[in-house]
């Protein structure tokens, strides 16, 4: 098959998978597994990350009304030295206390995300703990608080949860809506939260990877065409995934979610296994 026809697949299963809570660094390790894809670049970590800035153009797109009044207000913040009880403010410093835990995790684990764990049969284990996560999540969580509800422990620990989201198969908007609902915020705040925190740790773990590309440090040459491509697929079908989550959100549970990461963990299982046998 073609590398752009690839790259454009790729592409839209990232944008959607990014945001829907079926985790986006499984599929892109999945999806060529099971279609047999084997060119260096489409299944680079590389091309991974990059998918990923074309996700969070369309985080930023979607949401530039919001981070219109967040930065400023940040910003603000730190010039009065205060919060002044101000919603925005709040919010804007819940983000970055959220961010935290991802920034200081990432630099260690970089490593073993390019090797180690990079593989179908990892990714069908972390589906699984996934799924009975946001299982958990959904029955147990109180879900009665809005995102002004949420105070800086329960912030950090949301980010604490992104954290884990770096292993392919958890699902970062997955472990941070299900741990949303946790700590009693309803679906639909959870997962507004879960897209505005992931902003900053996607662009910088975007703009990291784009400096190993420009260096040729990534294990595969830079494909433009396709690289291109495949950013655009995502920001389109991005764009298209957070407005149905959203909306999805506010009368459904995750239950639909739970069982496909549970059957798609099951249908791995079989195609390593047969491979073996």
């Amino acid at each position: 098959m073609d590398t752009i026809v690839q790259a454009l697949i790729m592409g839209v299963v990232q944008g959607l998978t990014e945001f829907l809570p079926i985790s986006s660094s499984g599929h892109l390790i999945l999806v060529p597994y099971l279609l047999g894809w084997t060119d260096p670049f489409i299944t680079s970590l590389a091309f991974s990350v990059m998918l990923h800035m074309g996700t969070l153009v369309a985080l930023l797109v979607y949401f530039r009304q919001d981070w219109r009044v967040l930065v400023p207000a940040g910003l603000a913040a730190i010039r009065d030295r205060s919060l002044r009880g101000d919603r925005s403010r709040i919010l804007a410093w819940l983000i970055v206390v959220a961010t935290i835990p991802a920034v200081i995790v990432a630099p260690f684990l970089n490593d073993v995300l390019e090797t180690a764990i990079r593989s179908a049969g990892v990714v069908a284990v972390t589906l699984t703990i996934g799924a009975a996560i946001m299982w958990l999540a959904d029955r147990q969580g109180p879900k009665d608080r809005l995102i002004d509800g949420l105070t800086f422990p329960r912030a950090f620990i949301i980010g604490c949860a992104q954290a884990l989201a770096l292993i392919p198969g958890i699902s970062r908007s997955g472990i941070s809506i299900s741990t949303g609902l946790f700590v009693g915020l309803t679906r639909e705040s959870a997962a507004r939260f879960s897209f505005l925190m992931a902003t900053p740790v996607t662009a910088a773990a975007g703009l990291y990877e784009a400096f190993k590309l420009v260096k040729g440090e990534t294990g595969a040459p830079a494909e433009i065409a396709p690289l291109v491509v495949g950013m655009v697929a995502a920001l389109v079908s991005g764009l298209a995934a957070i407005h149905f989550l959203l909306r999805y959100l506010r009368t459904n549970t995750l239950a639909i979610f739970v069982a496909y990461r549970l059957v798609l963990a099951a249908i791995v299982v079989v195609s390593v296994l047969s491979v073996r046998h």
